[in-house]
């Protein structure tokens, strides 16, 4: 599973993000009242993501095929199992879906979904340049990327009837300022826009999070794209271990600068918040609040979407980027199963 990461200079805390952290404890009460919150956007936005939207558990995973390692001893397989049974985003690669597979791997996906009465949840991360050549370096080239979204846009749009949410190239937006230039990855994020938008399809782009680019920035970064109209919102945290309620403050703050946008924010492994500036497979972490506790009128809910259990990358003992680890499996569930 690959894995976003920030560049060494983004991860450093800047002056207003500590502004936001340090007003966790107010914006604890957003996350209390979430679900109330959540009930009156319902009557208005009946079908968007939302509290208590049923996310897919998708059959096949790489926690559920740890679970039947037999090599496996029995709390390392006690911690896949359980992760096999949660709600968790999909991520779709151009490694592990190619160009000619991916459709018919989607189509199984919105079948299974269509099966469970879910809403399918997927991850796109096949962008040329992919993680600018980091610990999830690969993507496509321009070319494929277009006709590889295409397809799975082409199997999105025959799964009528199924709510589907889409996170958009995890980290394109964030690494712009690092890497190539926004404008042509905002090109390439255009082409994917355009192929994957459908019916019942709600499409969040990359946000970083809250520890790297501060609100301004963010927001000014997100609005060189000229995708906003186009989409859903924003994707938050996606892969990072950043606390809820300091995630909740900068969905808000970044919704006030750009009119409005709406959130998910990714809670898959930041139960035991951040380990300071770490990003690459940080100690003692903890799987944090399932998909679909916390919602408001800005975030529409909080998703699982990097599957817990899968490395980061060759950091802090751990295999490479999107491999099952068993230990650190267990580490993140051992308060939860």
């Amino acid at each position: 599973m690959p894995t976003p990461r920030p560049t060494p200079r983004s991860r450093q805390p800047r002056p207003r993000v500590a502004r936001l952290v340090a007003a966790l404890g107010a914006m604890a009460l957003i996350v209390a009242v979430g679900i109330a919150v959540a009930s009156t956007l319902l009557a208005a936005s009946p079908e968007a993501p939302h509290v208590g939207t049923r996310i897919l558990v998708p059959a096949a995973s790489k926690a559920a095929s740890a679970a039947s390692d037999p090599a496996a001893d029995l709390e390392q397989t006690g911690a896949a199992e359980w992760l096999a049974h949660q709600p968790t985003t999909v991520w779709l690669t151009p490694e592990s879906d190619p160009v000619d597979a991916v459709e018919e791997r989607v189509a199984r996906l919105l079948d299974e979904a269509r099966d469970q009465d879910a809403t399918l949840s997927i991850a796109v991360y096949g962008l040329p340049d992919r993680d600018c050549g980091n610990q999830s370096a690969g993507g496509l080239s321009p070319d494929a990327y277009g006709e590889w979204t295409a397809r799975i846009g082409r199997a999105l749009h025959a799964g009528a009837g199924v709510g589907k949410v889409v996170i958009l190239e995890p980290d394109s937006v964030a690494l712009a300022s690092s890497c190539g230039s926004i404008a042509e990855r905002a090109a390439h994020l255009r082409r994917a826009v355009d192929n994957l938008s459908g019916d019942k399809t709600w499409i969040y782009v990359d946000a970083g999070h809250s520890a790297w680019h501060p609100v301004d920035e963010m927001a000014a970064l997100l609005q060189a794209t000229g995708l906003l109209p186009d989409v859903r919102g924003i994707a938050l945290n996606v892969s990072n271990y950043q606390d809820t309620a300091a995630e909740f403050a900068y969905a808000h703050a970044l919704s006030d600068r750009l009119g409005g946008t709406h959130a998910i924010i990714d809670t898959s492994r930041n139960g035991a918040g951040p380990a300071g500036a770490q990003w690459c497979n940080p100690r003692g972490r903890l799987v944090g609040s399932p998909s679909g506790s916390f919602g408001d009128e800005v975030v529409d809910t909080n998703l699982w979407i990097k599957p817990p259990g899968e490395s980061d990358g060759w950091c802090n003992g751990g295999p490479a980027a999107g491999t099952w680890w068993p230990d650190a499996a267990v580490e993140l569930t051992r308060e939860s199963r």
